[in-house]
């Protein structure tokens, strides 16, 4: 009963091919090893006390049961999976398939783990199926599993079960040879990262045109561990990226009122005040100006910018704000209104449904979810109109200079200041590394 040592590869998401397929640009980030000498011996040391033989056949209670695992293939089924795990119970078998609490252990993911744990004479103790390594709660990251053990009758029980996982700071770093994703799967950093550090410094540096060998990074985010094993990975804390020689940095901070975002370690703010669009990936489908309105069927000023899109697609707030009205208004149908900072103000008309739970008198980020494109009020297909207003006076949000994002205010700028504090060492000390790193490969 070996445990089984097979790993699959790491899925990697369409969104890599992309993004960078027409870079052509792989990163390599090996991890340096420091050879010590090695240490003398330690004088040793005897102690002898005679102990009395436990009587023939007499066997300890309590002996901790052996742990077998294996990662799932591809083409496996239940069958063959308790077979490498060594597990031969009678029943075990057509209780997986008939019991309707065991459902989850025939979605055989590949790359994930069964375990099973066996008492000295063979019998199965419990059976294991971590079929959600990792999924987002409001609270982190939860990790779930099924659980199946011997009822002591000739059956069996299975039941669901869950756990929060352990967050821990991973710090990483990597240098370009290739590829951006090459250099962070070398470094160990998830997809979910390298995607987030190219949004984070995406308003920047261009990751599609920019790249070049011997570009570096340095990283600081969370990750979430169950059972020894990385479940899911979390919010980057530090990023530092050297491109064609200048340093990009990024810090996550969150004001005196939670609202977060990233900074540079001077404290100013990679994000602008406002997005231009409140959904991705449409069309527009009418202007902000005079126009023959569709369903009066006369000339007459439109407020906003409409962009089409399928009943159902996220709307995203464009601004950090609070909820000034939400409901229905004439022939807006659905309506939020956003009060952001200063003169500002953000309209989202025509919604479908709002978000889950959102009120007036919320605080929102810029980029949050806050409804759905819909056909609601005056409206002869599914858009959004979105308008933009400076002191309650619609502007053409397409063509208005934006403001930047406010700066921190004293206060703010203390806290900043001490974070920076808190996370510049450990970007110094990755760059030693790297740089310790490249004198070894040099030699």
């Amino acid at each position: 009963m070996t445990p089984d040592a097979h790993q699959t590869p790491r899925h990697r998401h369409i969104t890599r091919s992309l993004l960078f397929a027409a870079g052509g640009l792989f990163l390599t980030a090996a991890a340096l090893a420091v050879v010590k000498p090695a240490p003398q011996p330690e004088p040793i040391f005897q102690a002898r006390q005679t102990l009395d033989l436990p009587p023939m056949g007499s066997q300890q209670q309590d002996a901790a049961p052996y742990v077998a695992s294996t990662r799932i293939r591809r083409g496996d089924t239940v069958s063959a999976l308790l077979h490498r795990l060594g597990v031969n119970e009678d029943g075990l078998l057509v209780f997986l398939t008939h019991e309707k609490d065991a459902r989850s252990i025939y979605k055989l993911y590949p790359g994930r783990t069964i375990k099973a744990a066996l008492d000295e004479q063979g019998n199965l103790v419990w059976l294991r199926y971590a079929h959600t390594p990792g999924s987002s709660v409001k609270s982190g990251i939860e990790s779930a599993w099924l659980e199946v053990r011997p009822d002591g009758k000739g059956q069996f029980t299975a039941q669901e079960r869950t756990v929060a996982a352990a967050q821990e700071t991973r710090v990483a770093e990597g240098e370009i040879t290739s590829s951006l994703f090459g250099a962070a799967d070398e470094a160990q950093v998830p997809d979910a990262v390298t995607m987030e550090m190219v949004d984070i410094l995406g308003s920047r540096m261009d990751f599609l045109k920019d790249l070049r060998k011997g570009d570096r990074f340095r990283i600081v985010y969370d990750a979430y561990m169950h059972d020894g094993e990385e479940v899911g990975s979390g919010r980057i804390r530090a990023l530092e990226f050297i491109n064609k020689g200048k340093t990009y940095s990024a810090l996550w901070f969150q004001d005196a009122h939670g609202q977060g975002g990233y900074y540079d370690f001077s404290g100013a703010s990679l994000k602008g005040a406002f997005l231009r669009t409140a959904i991705k990936f449409t069309r527009i489908s009418s202007r902000f100006g005079m126009r023959m309105h569709p369903i009066h069927n006369k000339w007459t000023g439109h407020k906003g910018v409409d962009y089409a899109a399928p009943s159902g697609t996220p709307i995203h707030a464009t601004a950090d704000g609070t909820v000034d009205f939400i409901g229905k208004q004439n022939g807006y149908g659905n309506v939020i209104i956003l009060k952001n900072f200063g003169k500002y103000t953000t309209l989202y008309a025509h919604q479908s449904r709002f978000a889950k739970g959102l009120k007036k008198g919320d605080r929102v980020q810029q980029g949050q979810l806050i409804g759905y494109v819909g056909q609601t009020g005056w409206a002869t297909g599914p858009h959004l109109h979105y308008e933009f207003r400076i002191d309650k006076k619609p502007v053409d949000p397409l063509s208005v200079d934006l403001p930047v994002a406010r700066p921190l205010n004293q206060a703010d700028q203390k806290a900043f200041q001490a974070l920076v504090t808190r996370y510049q060492p450990q970007m110094t000390m990755l760059a030693r590394l790297q740089d310790s790193r490249i004198e070894l490969a040099e030699r």
